[in-house]
């Protein structure tokens, strides 16, 4: 029984001295521990702050005036154009029919035109003129009768009556031809200028109504506005596009800029017409001098708002926008831009 409690009392004493080494340890692998944290928070430099921005380019949205079917399209995704280069053919059949008919109209107001400017016809003017010479004719007649009553009547022979009666057929004869003549002067001149007018009005009219839809056929061929490269088409050939529809984007790549949204704290580092370097890591992390030439407050609906009643403040976002001081081929629009503190 002795010999049973001193084994006991000996295993006892050597697991006491095992868990004394075993804390030990432990204490000494939690102030390591402890004393690396503090010596990391110490020397461990701070991470660089990084502001992260977008490359963009100009895009020209490519429509036109002429609803109709797209009929062929001679560039595809991708393909470089020129100013002036075709893009794509949209047919429209109404605005054919239209410009028939635009056409048939002119065609009538040019005849009606020329119907008034030729004025009254040939044989009405000569009528009228031969009306004319007759009352002229009668004229003569009847003045050489009240010549003679005249005379007559001075010496006698002729009663006054008579005389009168010479005098009122002359008088009739006079005006006769001055009304005949009036009518001749109106047979030469043709038709009245309130006629010309309407008729060169009408003219007028239909010229425009061809103007009109030929302008609108000229967009049945499309062209490109500007220098650049395909970047999206929206219809298929063989689609119906509505007036205005958009039909392709240009992507203008020689006006590319790059664009960050920059917090009001940090926009102290970014200033009007300042150089900046940037980093695109598309492009094998390539350093990239740029110069700021746009600033601008962004609205409200971008502004952080505080958390804390007192204490702290709202900070608007602001949009800032540079472009590369040199030419960079290799920037495309959408590329990931970064700026390191």
């Amino acid at each position: 029984m002795q010999t049973d409690m001193q084994n006991t009392n000996q295993l006892t004493s050597e697991q006491k001295k095992e868990n004394r080494t075993l804390l030990t340890a432990l204490g000494l692998i939690v102030v390591a521990v402890a004393v690396l944290a503090i010596i990391g928070f110490l020397f461990l430099n701070k991470p660089a702050d990084i502001l992260e921005g977008q490359a963009e380019a100009t895009s020209v949205r490519v429509s036109g005036k002429l609803p109709g079917r797209v009929t062929e399209f001679y560039v595809k995704e991708g393909d470089m154009v020129h100013k002036g280069d075709t893009l794509v053919h949209i047919h429209s059949s109404l605005a054919e029919a239209k410009l028939q008919q635009a056409e048939g109209m002119e065609t009538a107001a040019r005849a009606m035109d020329r119907k008034v400017d030729a004025g009254t016809r040939s044989q009405i003017i000569q009528s009228a003129y031969q009306l004319w010479q007759q009352a002229k004719a009668a004229v003569t007649i009847t003045k050489k009768t009240y010549d003679r009553m005249q005379a007559l009547y001075s010496e006698g022979v002729v009663s006054e009556q008579k005389r009168d009666e010479a005098k009122a057929a002359y008088d009739a004869a006079v005006a006769a031809a001055a009304a005949a003549e009036s009518q001749y002067n109106l047979a030469k001149s043709g038709a009245q200028s309130e006629d010309k007018t309407s008729a060169q009005a009408m003219v007028s009219v239909a010229q425009g109504g061809v103007s009109e839809v030929q302008a609108l056929l000229e967009d049945q061929y499309l062209t490109a506005p500007c220098d650049g490269q395909i970047d999206v088409i929206f219809p298929h050939e063989g689609e119906l596009v509505a007036l205005g529809a958009p039909i392709m984007n240009v992507l203008k790549l020689q006006d590319k800029w790059i664009t960050f949204n920059v917090r009001e704290q940090y926009l102290k580092d970014f200033k009007m017409d300042q150089e900046v370097t940037v980093t695109v890591p598309a492009l094998d992390n390539k350093k990239v001098k740029t110069r700021i030439y746009y600033i601008r407050d962004m609205g409200s609906y971008a502004t952080w708002h505080a958390t804390k009643t007192t204490g702290d403040w709202d900070s608007k976002t602001f949009e800032v926008k540079m472009r590369p001081v040199e030419e960079l081929p290799d920037l495309r629009p959408g590329m990931t831009v970064i700026v390191r503190d």
